[in-house]
Parts: C-alpha cells; sequence; structure tokens
C-alpha cells in the first residue's frame, strides 16, 4: 500500500475512553493517559485498525477551566501519516459542534508542531519550563513533564 493510499484509508471513528487510554499507554511518548475525558475520537485504517487516539476534556490549567474551553489532553499515533491533522481537525469540529468556543493544547520544546498547523491550529503562548506542578496548596506528583519549556496552541472560532 502506498503512502497516499495508506493516508486515504484513514477515517475517524469513536473511541471509548479505556480503549484511547490503553492505546496512550501503548503509544505516546512521554505521558501517561489522563484522568478522564469529555469525549475520544480515533483515526483507523481500511482494516479497522485503530492507529491514532485523541483524547479531549477539560483544561488541565484551573484558570483556563471556564466552562467554553476544552483541551486535547493527549494525542497519540502510531506513525500513520496526517493521522494527527486528521484529529486535530475533528477535534475542533466536535468541539464547537458541542457549544464550545475553544480548544487549546500544548506541546514540548523540539515538537515541531506540524500536525497542528495542518489542523489550522496556531500558537498563543510559550510557556516556560518549571520544575513541576506540586506546590503547598496542591500536591501532585511527578508526571514527567516538568522542566520542558512547552507552546500553547489554540483552534477557536477566531482562527
Amino acid at each position: 500500500m502506498s503512502r497516499e493510499e495508506a493516508r486515504r484509508g484513514l477515517h475517524l471513528v469513536p473511541v471509548r475512553f479505556r480503549d484511547a487510554v490503553e492505546f496512550v499507554r501503548m503509544w505516546h511518548r512521554h505521558l501517561q493517559p489522563p484522568q478522564g475525558h469529555i469525549f475520544s475520537v480515533g483515526a483507523a485504517d481500511e482494516a479497522g485498525i485503530l492507529r491514532a487516539v485523541a483524547i479531549v476534556g477539560r483544561p488541565v490549567a484551573r484558570y483556563l477551566d471556564n466552562g467554553t474551553t476544552l483541551e486535547v489532553t493527549r494525542l497519540a499515533s502510531d506513525g500513520s501519516r496526517n493521522a494527527g491533522s486528521m484529529l486535530y481537525a475533528a477535534a475542533w469540529r466536535a468541539t464547537s459542534a458541542l457549544g464550545y468556543s475553544r480548544l487549546i493544547t500544548y506541546t514540548q520544546e523540539g515538537e515541531s508542531g506540524t500536525s497542528l498547523r495542518g489542523a489550522g491550529w496556531r500558537v498563543i503562548a510559550r510557556r516556560p519550563a518549571r520544575p513541576g506542578w506540586h506546590c503547598p496548596s496542591r500536591p501532585r506528583v511527578d508526571q514527567g513533564a516538568g522542566g520542558i519549556p512547552r507552546m500553547l496552541w489554540e483552534a477557536s472560532c477566531s482562527t
């Protein structure tokens, strides 16, 4: 199968949270699955094999959790071409259809964001590295994502 045939063969599929979590455990490079979601969506090939998943939930940052914003908390892929862009675009369409006005996600320094750009997202902020998320008022266990600068991306009604 050529790359073009493989790309055309991908289609969107609904994904149960437990299946999305298992996919993230298997394929995500540096993070564990999130605790919950609002919805998950996948990209499957012509044989019905799941090739990528996007998990969308409430924003992790409390100050962004305003009732009109959702966050792609995980996107994992087996490397299938264009699967990431397909899922970021689908996640925004679904988010918008549900009445939300904004969808965000983060990439770590060193990640290109090609899939996000391909789906029409834009960078809205650069976040400096943090030593971790633990603070006396809100104790946290380190998840391994501290100490790395990040970029905040957005899809919204204005993009």
